[in-house]
């Protein structure tokens, strides 16, 4: 089988590899789509700090179930599948409750948990093996479009779910990049909350897909996005800030725009930081915001984001590349071409 590896600093290369083996309590899946993130591009350029070089690069994969182990039930050659990014052991005390993307087991203090394509071999070859356990049926959603929702779909759900609280009738809240996964982000809070919601980016295609997706305010991310956002909350601030970027504009503008009490999520990968101190004079954010840097999400979050997809509420924007085109849709991820997600098709 082809699989694209990360064989050193900056270096992708599509590779022969024999298809791999199961063991008793795992899958293997024939890979129908592997979605591109910048988490990706973020690896890729990491050079030689990178540990995990010769794996299979793709954290974000659907297919059919080939082949089952000996121990597993419940699945069965054909069944369309979308694989878990969150490879967590299921029995600590952070999986058993429920936040297995804090798994203690698979993870650490500063380490997020096993993740594929980040160290195990991932989704972007024909053929792929996962624990079953990893593994969550998706019915008849086509496997190519559902694969982002592994990454795209669950990790917007996440940063979503925690940050319900604020999320009440009359609420504002502000997607900052209508991206990857910005653009699933405003699809879940359109349709799971009553806020009021402002969509913000840079690119005026992403600002016409939100309008398409929802969004009741679309801004252009510029000097004065931070003004008109303040004055349409009567200069109180937004309930709830969505940074999909995190970039050091998208953090400047998170930090300025939320509200007294809200929630800050920041959620992409752009290296973006702001300095909060404890004392009284801070003028960073205003009293009680809960701010959270949020990773992957939970098994709860994969099974929410795909009933929403089942029931037509919730779709990725994609872009398909054969997988020999693995490069072009590197480069065109990079280059900002994309709108949405690029899946890899083998």
């Amino acid at each position: 089988m082809q699989a694209v590896k990360l064989v050193g600093p900056h270096t992708l290369e599509l590779q022969d590899v024999p298809v791999p083996d199961v063991g008793p309590d795992e899958v293997l899946v024939r890979i129908a789509g592997a979605g591109l993130c910048h988490s990706d591009l973020h690896v890729l350029h990491m050079g030689e700090e990178w540990p995990f070089f010769g794996n299979t690069v793709g954290h974000e994969g659907a297919g059919w179930v080939e082949r089952t182990g000996a121990d597993v039930d419940g699945l069965a050659r054909g069944d369309a599948v979308l694989i878990s990014v969150i490879w967590a052991c299921g029995r600590c005390r952070a999986c058993v409750e429920g936040r297995d993307n804090a798994c203690e087991v698979n993870g650490s203090r500063l380490q997020f948990p096993t993740t594929p394509g980040l160290g195990p071999d991932g989704a972007m070859a024909e053929y792929m093996v996962v624990k079953a356990r990893q593994l969550d049926r998706i019915g008849d959603l086509d496997p190519v479009a559902a694969a982002p929702l592994a990454d795209a779909g669950v990790t917007p759900m996440h940063a979503i779910n925690s940050a319900r609280a604020r999320l009440t009738p009359g609420s504002t809240a502000v997607v900052i990049g209508v991206g990857g996964l910005g653009h699933l982000g405003l699809q879940i809070l359109k349709a799971t909350t009553a806020a009021r919601i402002v969509a913000v980016d840079t690119d005026d295609a992403k600002l016409a897909l939100a309008r398409e997706l929802g969004a009741d305010v679309v801004l252009k991310s510029d000097a004065d996005a931070a003004r008109k956002i303040l004055d349409l909350t009567n200069g109180y601030g937004a309930d709830a800030v969505f940074d999909f970027v995190g970039v050091q504009p998208t953090v400047d503008l998170a930090t300025a725009v939320v509200a007294p009490e809200g929630a800050l999520r920041f959620v992409g990968l752009g290296g973006g930081s702001f300095t909060f101190a404890s004392d009284p004079g801070t003028d960073v954010l205003p009293w009680g915001v809960n701010v959270q840097r949020s990773y992957g999400g939970t098994r709860a979050d994969q099974l929410q984001v795909i009933a929403l997809a089942q029931q037509g509420r919730l779709s990725v924007e994609v872009q398909r590349y054969p997988l020999a085109e693995y490069q072009r849709a590197f480069d065109d991820l990079e280059a900002g071409r994309i709108t949405g997600r690029a899946v890899l098709i083998p």
